[in-house]
C-alpha cells in the first residue's frame, strides 16, 4: 500500500479506561504511514447502536453487541475491557440479596451492554428501564426503580453515597464459569481489509502498552474524562479494566465471549448464534 495514509474515525467512550488505552493514539505518540485516526467520544450504548449501521471505521462496542454487527466488523485482539472476578454491579438503596432481584424494576444503561446480557443470564425475570449510564444511580435514588445496573466508575463509589450491592456480576460469572467476564472490545470494519486491520491492531496494542509503561501521564490525560473522580479512584478503575487481557485477549477472552453469547442465544436473549472473529 502506498500514497497518503487513510483517515479512520476511531470512536470510543469517554470512560477513564478507554481514554487511558487510547491516549497514545489520541495524542499521536503512536503513528503510522498507512493510517491516521480522528477520535470521536460517545457513550457505549450509542456506539453499539451506531456500529449496527457500520458508521465508524474503528469503534468500541460491548461484546453483547457483536451478533448485531458481525456482518460488518471483526474484533481487535487488543483493547478489550475484561473483569476477572469482578464486574458490573446491581445496587439498591436498601440491602438486597441476589435472589431479591427477581421481578424487580431495574435501571440499566442499555440493552446491548454486556452487563445487561449477564444480568439477564443471572436473573431472567426482571423489568428493565433504560436510562443513560450516568443517571442509573439517580433513578435508584429517586425510587423510580428498585435497583440499578452500574457499569462505569460508580462501581467504586456507590457505597459512599448510601447504596448497597445486591450482586457483582463479574464475581458470579467467574464462580459459575471459571472465566473472566468480557465487557467491551474494539472492532474494525471488515471492508478496511487485512493490511489496515494489521496496522490498526499494531497501533492499538502499542498505544495500550505505552499507557501501561507511562502510567502517570496516561492517567493524567484520562482524568479529564473521569466524572468527579479523584486520581486514586481513577487509577484503581483503570487498573481493573486495562490489564494483560487488554494488551492481547489471548485465548480466555475469546472463549469467554463465545460462552457469553452462546448462553445468551440458548436463553433466547440473543437472536442469532455467531462465531467471534478476532484479528491481530
Amino acid at each position: 500500500m502506498s500514497g497518503s495514509p487513510i483517515e479512520i474515525v476511531s470512536a470510543h467512550s469517554p470512560d477513564s479506561d478507554d481514554a487511558f488505552m487510547f491516549y497514545a493514539l489520541a495524542t499521536r505518540k503512536i503513528r503510522s504511514s498507512k493510517v491516521t485516526f480522528r477520535h470521536v467520544l460517545e457513550d457505549i450504548e450509542s456506539l453499539n447502536r451506531k456500529a449496527v449501521e457500520g458508521l465508524y471505521g474503528l469503534s468500541a462496542i460491548s461484546y453483547h453487541a457483536y451478533p448485531y454487527v458481525a456482518g460488518k466488523y471483526v474484533v481487535m485482539a487488543s483493547g478489550s475491557s475484561v473483569g476477572d472476578g469482578y464486574g458490573p454491579l446491581v445496587v439498591a438503596l436498601r440491602p438486597m440479596e441476589p435472589e431479591d432481584l427477581k421481578g424487580k424494576k431495574i435501571a440499566v444503561p442499555g440493552t446491548l451492554t454486556s452487563a445487561f446480557l449477564t444480568l439477564k443470564l443471572f436473573q431472567p425475570d426482571f423489568q428493565h428501564v433504560v436510562v443513560p449510564f450516568d443517571k442509573v444511580l439517580d433513578a435508584v435514588r429517586e425510587k423510580t426503580v428498585d435497583a440499578g445496573l452500574i457499569i462505569h466508575e460508580a462501581q467504586l463509589t456507590y457505597s459512599k453515597t448510601g447504596f448497597h450491592r445486591a450482586i457483582d456480576l463479574g464475581r458470579w460469572w467467574k464462580a459459575t464459569h471459571h472465566l473472566p467476564l468480557p465487557l467491551g472490545c474494539n472492532v474494525l470494519l471488515r471492508e478496511l481489509g487485512a493490511e489496515i486491520h494489521r496496522e490498526c491492531c499494531r497501533m492499538m496494542r502499542e498505544s495500550i502498552q505505552y499507557a501501561l509503561d507511562n502510567h502517570d501521564e496516561a492517567l493524567s490525560y484520562a482524568l479529564q474524562f473521569a466524572r468527579d473522580m479523584d486520581p486514586q479512584l481513577a487509577q484503581k478503575f483503570v487498573g481493573m479494566y486495562v490489564n494483560h487481557y487488554t494488551v492481547d485477549c489471548g485465548e480466555d477472552v475469546p472463549a469467554a465471549a463465545q460462552k457469553l453469547l452462546d448462553l445468551g442465544f440458548e436463553a433466547g436473549i440473543v437472536p442469532m448464534r455467531v462465531q467471534f472473529e478476532f484479528v491481530r
